[in-house]
């Protein structure tokens, strides 16, 4: 597995995590992501799968990233403070590695909801702010309330068929080291299904795989890991499903095979 630095934190995190979104998985893939070397681990109050991730880590706390989200409903100070706490209970963990805001919502004032964030470091609760679903204007205005404390990732929708995000976002985050999660990076499976409208596409990715000994979804993983500043946290609900994606990290695409799926998945 390799690491990459979460934003300019000095934190190394792994640059395929494991997602819990619409998870039905249990403890195992879980697990098995961790020994394979998959510390981070994200959830999300609106997930409800906190609990999940918290027996699966118990006992092993030091060795996971734990990242997870207050909804974009609860974005009030008194509610991120007490929506914070209510995933500690559910994770049942001392703090939070990285706490992110799971979408915008203007109906709470930004400026309030990033005092409640940067109380929460204050008060040892969490380690890193994040945000989700931000655009960069978003993410400009979020930092512009934080005080003492940057924001270290966004967590976006990112992958082969998915790359409008290169226009302007993993620019500005390369530029000012903060990490991409790229969320859906297999495209709900739709990267390696045959048959479908990017049939064209599909197959160069599959003749990539084969070139690299590797499987579609591996080579899919691996393209998403190439850009800089981005980490995926694919999800799967079964424990060999989870070695394979994890099988994404530990090596590198060649050069030709990421100029050969640049053009083929152009956007």
């Amino acid at each position: 597995m390799n690491y990459k630095e979460l934003g300019d934190t000095g934190i190394q995190i792994s640059e395929i995590g494991l997602g819990t979104w619409n998870y039905r998985g249990w403890i195992k893939p879980i697990k098995t992501a961790i020994e394979l070397g998959a510390t981070l681990i994200d959830t999300a109050e609106g997930y409800y799968t906190e609990d999940i991730v918290g027996q699966a880590i118990k006992g092993i706390r030091e060795k996971v990233f734990i990242a997870t989200k207050v909804s974009g409903r609860h974005l009030g100070y008194r509610d991120v403070l007490k929506s914070a706490e209510d995933s500690l209970y559910e994770l049942n963990i001392d703090y939070i590695d990285l706490y992110q805001i799971h979408w915008p919502n203007t109906v709470y004032p930004i400026q309030e909801t990033m005092k409640a964030m940067e109380k929460l470091i204050e008060d040892g609760l969490v380690k890193f702010i994040g945000v989700s679903n931000f655009s960069l204007d978003e993410m400009k205005e979020a930092q512009y309330y934080l005080n003492n404390h940057k924001i270290v990732s966004n967590q976006v929708l990112y992958n082969l068929n998915h790359r409008d995000i290169e226009k302007d976002l993993i620019p500005y985050c390369n530029n000012n080291k903060i990490t991409i999660i790229a969320y859906t990076p297999l495209d709900s499976g739709n990267l390696t299904k045959k048959g479908l409208l990017n049939r064209r596409s599909n197959e160069v990715l599959e003749q990539v795989a084969q070139d690299e000994n590797k499987t579609m979804s591996q080579v899919a993983l691996n393209w998403c890991n190439s850009r800089q500043c981005v980490v995926c946290i694919p999800k799967s609900n079964s424990a060999d499903k989870t070695a394979e994606n994890c099988g994404g990290s530990g090596w590198r695409l060649k050069k030709e095979n990421i100029d050969r799926l640049d053009e083929a998945f152009s956007f």
